[in-house]
């Protein structure tokens, strides 16, 4: 890799355009994965890339007049020091934080390291070049911002915000909770069954780990192969299906844990905190991100909660 300062003038002015041309194509696509949702943040992104365009216009026509046609292959990566941004994919899929933050960044990035450079040359036209360039970046700055108050009002901010949420709780929330309710509420009935059927806290664990993991992987391979999220943009089967196995594992983990106390009583009742914490936290969950009542929620998770707990002693003292 070369470094910054042992570039020509001509590989300087080479190596932008070859940043704008770049950013114009990430900002384009950013534009067209936004659209079908997030249309106007979409419009911001597409004008963006048409300036970029137009940016690499002016130093080709720059370039063309000090160096000729020819135009050398030189890109940021072959540039040591140079900015780094994390690849288009690793966005994906993309929400409108992080394309807002990653366009933010990349402008605010490139005009920093653009005018360090030229504090660094001692080459007076490299110094100007270097100049222009960062008062180019900082005027894309302010381009984003302008868009963005034109064409992202106030409202159509929020409805774009509003989706934005309703797709994290399809993509992470429903899936999570889900895994949630099952692992806390399941598990109850074996691990509390084999509990007051044997009062050994070690086989007590034992039961209620098998439960839990088994439980796990269950509901995550029922989640990641319920629907592939392409009719119904629930996000990535695999995405959702690790998500949920966790969370189904962690709710039997939870009240599974005491278990490994060796006095039976001891154990039994730092479950039953356990358990009324977990109930608890489904029903705030239920209530933050599903929309109901919190007593309601609450009322109906903890009677679903009871009624397997009382099946598991049941069986288990029978």
């Amino acid at each position: 890799m070369k470094r910054f300062a042992d570039l020509t003038e001509q590989e300087v002015l080479a190596l932008a355009i070859s940043n704008e041309e770049e950013d114009g194509r990430i900002y384009r696509t950013f534009a067209e994965g936004l659209r079908e949702r997030y249309p106007a943040s979409a419009k911001v992104f597409d004008a963006m890339a048409n300036e970029e365009a137009r940016h690499r216009d002016l130093l080709f026509d720059l370039y063309r007049t000090k160096f000729g046609e020819h135009l050398p292959l030189i890109r940021r990566q072959d540039v040591k020091g140079f900015i780094r941004h994390r690849p288009v994919w690793q966005v994906q899929p993309l929400g409108l934080d992080e394309v807002r933050k990653y366009a933010e960044v990349s402008e605010l990035e490139t005009e920093r390291f653009y005018r360090k450079a030229a504090q660094a040359t001692n080459d007076a036209s490299i110094r100007k070049l270097l100049d222009d360039l960062a008062e180019t970046e900082s005027e894309h700055e302010n381009l984003a911002h302008k868009l963005g108050e034109e064409v992202l009002t106030k409202d159509v901010r929020a409805k774009e915000d509003e989706t934005a949420r309703r797709m994290f709780v399809l993509q992470y929330v429903q899936p999570g909770l889900a895994g949630l309710m099952d692992g806390s509420v399941s598990t109850l009935a074996p691990l509390f069954a084999a509990a007051f059927a044997t009062h050994n806290t070690w086989a007590t664990f034992l039961v209620g780990l098998a439960a839990s993991v088994g439980a796990g992987i269950s509901m995550g391979f029922a989640e990641a192969l319920s629907d592939d999220g392409s009719l119904t943009g629930r996000g990535s089967p695999w995405l959702r299906g690790a998500t949920c196995g966790l969370m189904t594992a962690l709710g039997g983990l939870g009240h599974t844990l005491p278990y490994l106390i060796p006095h039976f009583f001891v154990a039994t009742a730092f479950a039953f905190v356990v358990v009324a914490v977990e109930l608890i936290a489904i029903s705030y969950i239920r209530y933050r991100f599903m929309d109901t009542p919190f007593w309601s929620a609450a009322f109906q998770i903890m009677l679903g909660g009871a009624l397997v707990f009382a099946a598991g002693v049941l069986i288990g003292s029978s």
